[in-house]
């Protein structure tokens, strides 16, 4: 279930709160949509092991289908079980939310059986999934999607990036790929940047947006120095496990403060999952 990536999931739910202008006010919603990107997210890797449980035989036999610890039949109903708590949780909220979340699932299956084996398709498709993922925190006050659903475009372009990159962690990548989801991270950075400008918030968010950029970046020029699958791999852990501070970066750009260090907050907890569990 990746428990590392699912504490940026969680982060994702609380950045799209505050995009929304959500204050903690209804407690409810927000654990309810929480428990549902929690089903959702881990659903969606689970299912990702499942179709390349094959593949993983050869390239990473110490996942947990090809190792034994787990079988295919055991995987699928575990992914499919997680992602129906996702979209049935959702619905506790709205049925605005319970409609995100069952695209989330949908994008995520055609993802790990079809858009990963696509070069462009699939880096969009995995986007896809993280978008709407930052929607449906948003979808905490339905209407808001109305006004606020090109936001999802952020995160979209961001794990696309991150996406690009990832091709080469098994056999090792190319430059011109790392240099490209370089250019995409720094149009993610410069839309978070701008929209902290233009909501006079550049102060709050600008420690948030640095640290971020430090994050991501530092690992990744290294693999450009050097881009074999050992860098590589640093990179796109690095990449996931940032989104977080990425999503505090937004809620801080919108002046929500308080969103923004409780997103921090789960930082810690993450890089300690990472250490345990696998990222990717």
């Amino acid at each position: 279930m990746r428990p590392a990536n699912l504490v940026t999931a969680v982060a994702d739910i609380l950045a799209g709160a505050a995009i929304a202008g959500f204050a903690f006010g209804e407690s409810n919603s927000i654990l309810w949509l929480i428990v549902s990107t929690i089903g959702l997210y881990g659903g969606g890797v689970v299912m990702n092991d499942v179709f390349d449980a094959e593949l993983d035989s050869v390239e990473r036999p110490e996942r947990p289908i090809p190792s034994g610890v787990v079988s295919v039949r055991e995987g699928t109903l575990l992914g499919a079980t997680l992602l129906g708590i996702g979209v049935l949780a959702a619905l506790r909220v709205s049925v605005v939310s319970s409609v995100l979340a069952a695209a989330i699932a949908i994008a995520a299956i055609v993802y790990d059986k079809w858009g990963k084996h696509h070069s462009f398709l699939g880096p969009v498709n995995m986007g896809l999934c993280r978008g709407l993922n930052l929607l449906l925190g948003v979808s905490i006050l339905p209407p808001a999607i109305e006004s606020l659903w090109m936001v999802g475009f952020v995160p979209l372009t961001y794990i696309a990036a991150i996406t690009m990159i990832s091709r080469g962690e098994v056999h090792g990548g190319s430059r011109k790929t790392l240099y490209g989801a370089a250019l995409l991270y720094a149009l993610v950075i410069g839309v978070i940047a701008f929209v902290a400008f233009r909501n006079r918030h550049i102060a709050e968010a600008s420690a948030f947006v640095v640290a971020w950029a430090g994050m991501i970046f530092i690992p990744l020029l290294r693999a450009i120095r050097d881009p074999q699958g050992r860098m590589i791999g640093r990179a796109v852990k690095a990449g996931v496990i940032a989104l977080i501070v990425m999503n505090a970066a937004w809620a801080a750009s919108l002046g929500a403060i308080t969103i923004a260090l409780v997103i921090v907050l789960l930082l810690p907890l993450s890089v300690l999952l990472a250490r345990v569990f696998a990222v990717t």
